[in-house]
Formats: C-alpha cells, structure tokens, sequence
C-alpha cells in the first residue's frame, strides 16, 4: 500500500477518533485530552494512539485506561464509520510531550530572558 494512502487513512482515524472520545462517558476520561498522533501498521490491523491530557501525565494514564476498557466499543464504532475490510485493533497510550514542550519553552524563554 502506497504511503500517502497509509497517512490518509490514519488522519481520517483520527478525526473519527476525536468525535467517539467525545461520546465516551466514562469518569476516567474527563478534562482536555488531544489525539498526538495515530500510527496504523501497514496491514492496518493494529492502530496506536497516543493521548496527552493539558492536566499532566497522571490524568492522561487514567484516561488511558478508561480508553483502553471502551477499545472494543470504539472499534466497533469505527468500523462503522470507516469503510475498511477490517477495522483495527486499537491500542491508547499515554504521552507527556505537550508538558515536555511546554517545560522546553519555558527553559529556552528563561535563557532570553537572562
């Protein structure tokens, strides 16, 4: 499979993601959370999605695990939403990198500052 149709495959589950997180309504998964990134593997069976939450690392591992419980339900609604031969297997992961920019961003505004 051509990669550009592998990148447009993964921006459209992303997009389909973000609207069946918003529908989800465990207590886990409250607050800002982001879709970072979304790598399928190039037999679109597995799909990893990387989550960080504006609240830190604590709130993005609790609302993984709240993802993680729904992945069956959530893989059911994508593949529902998105015409493929199967839909993939789904796997949340918690990330801290908008905290590790920010934390950068503030050292580097630091360093001009002095």
């Amino acid at each position: 499979m051509p990669s550009f149709r592998l990148d447009r495959t993964s921006e459209d589950v992303k997009r389909e993601l973000t609207d069946i997180m918003r529908t989800l309504k465990d207590p886990r998964i409250n607050g800002l959370l982001s879709i970072l990134k979304v790598d399928l593997s190039k037999d679109l069976s597995l799909c990893r999605v990387y989550v960080s939450s504006l609240d830190g690392i604590a709130a993005a591992k609790s609302a993984v695990e709240g993802l993680n419980s729904a992945a069956g339900y959530v893989r059911r609604e994508l593949g529902q939403r998105i015409k493929l031969r199967r839909s993939p297997q789904i796997q949340f992961i918690a990330d801290d990198s908008i905290e590790h920019s920010a934390h950068i961003n503030q050292m580097l505004h630091n360093l001009h500052k002095d």
